[in-house]
Formats: structure tokens, sequence, C-alpha cells
């Protein structure tokens, strides 16, 4: 009967000591966060795989005019996965994308309007542009040696030359515009057809305008 009674324990003791170990151990693991694809991620924190040359935030744009205080690309993170993956077919082919424009907040939209009032270059923050709901990005490619490849027009040039369906360009340049449309169409962006550079993600048109902004360190 001891015999019994001291197994019991023993078992008893055993048990206990199980129990406790596994919830310690449940405890112990880490918590998981998921972030919604429409929350708002710098694009270096998920690859280093781009060029930049953010327009906006130096005075070599047609404003004339700095209205950043730093050079940052936020986007949604939705579009952040269409982009990385639309790099990724581009350097398979020995290129990489270099942005000029990204998520531009709200109040950003306002600065460009108080210095260009005209729908014709820039949208009427009223309204806001899909730029303000990140889901847009200005671009361009650069070569294995970080050259930008020949695409017609600078970055922001307003007249028909910088038209999708304009033909009077060189077939290399007609080629590297083609290629540009067809890898970002391929990954989920449409083109905009009088801005060889502008590329909208096809889910993020529904998506609200927003001014959040980010802190420059």
């Amino acid at each position: 009967m001891l015999h019994f009674i001291k197994s019991s324990f023993f078992l008893i003791c055993f048990c206990c000591g199980i129990s406790a170990k596994a919830q310690n151990e449940s405890y112990a693991e880490p918590v998981q966060h998921t972030i919604e694809d429409t929350s708002f991620v710098n694009l270096k924190d998920y690859s280093k795989d781009f060029i930049y040359d953010m327009k906006y935030a130096t005075e070599d744009n047609f404003l004339k005019a700095k209205v950043y205080d730093c050079a940052e690309c936020f986007l949604r993170l939705k579009t952040v996965k269409a982009l990385v993956a639309a790099n990724k077919d581009f350097i398979k082919k020995g290129y990489k994308i270099k942005l000029y424009d990204c998520y531009r907040p709200l109040s950003i939209q306002q600065k460009m309007w108080a210095i260009v009032s005209n729908p014709e270059y820039v949208a009427d923050p009223k309204k806001g542009s899909i730029h303000n709901r990140g889901g847009a990005v200005d671009i361009s490619l650069v070569d294995a040696n970080g050259k930008e490849i020949e695409m017609g027009t600078a970055f922001d040039f307003f007249g028909p030359e910088a038209g999708h369906n304009y033909t009077k360009f060189s077939k290399k340049v007609l080629a590297n515009r083609k290629f540009l449309k067809k890898i970002m169409i391929q990954n989920g962006f449409n083109s905009f057809d009088s801005e060889w550079w502008h590329y909208n993600l096809k889910t993020g048109l529904k998506d609200p305008v927003a001014n959040q902004k980010w802190n420059c360190e």
C-alpha cells in the first residue's frame, strides 16, 4: 500500500512538472504581429535593391521647390510587395527600379497645389491623387552600372512626348518604355497614359486619401 501511495505521489508530481513546463513554454512563444496590407511601411525595410532619386525632397523638380523634409519611400504594404516582386523581375534582366516619388501625404499635395495650381500638372488636393493613397510610384530603370536607361524625356516632362502613345522615338527608347510597362503590369500595376514613369497599383485605387507622415532622423 505504501508503495502505491509513493508511486501515486511521484506520478502526481511528475504530471504537475510537465504541466508547469508546458505553461512556461506557452508563455515563452513569441507573439506574432500581423501587419495589414493597407498599413504604411518604409520600402527600405523590405528591400535594399532599389535606387533612390526622390525629386521632391530636392529643388530638382518642376516645382523648383523642396516640399519633403527628407527623402523616404513610404507605401502601403500591398504596394511594397508588388513593387519588390517587380524589381526582382527587373534584376533578373540586369536592371533595377529607380524611384522618384512614392506615397505623398495630403499636406504635401496641398503644398504642391499652392505652388502650381494647375490640374494638368498637380492633382487638386480636394480630390487627392493615388499618390496620396499610397498606391502609386514614379519610377525609371537603371542598368547594371547604375546608369538610367533612355526613356525619351526626363521625369515630370509635361508634353505629348512623355505619353505611352507617343511613337516618334528611336526603337531603343520605345523598347525601354515597353519593357518597363510590361513588367509593372505583370506585377499588378496600371500605367498612366500621359506619364511613362507613373504606375498605380490596381488594388490601391479605392484606398482612402491619407496624411500620415514620417519622422526625419
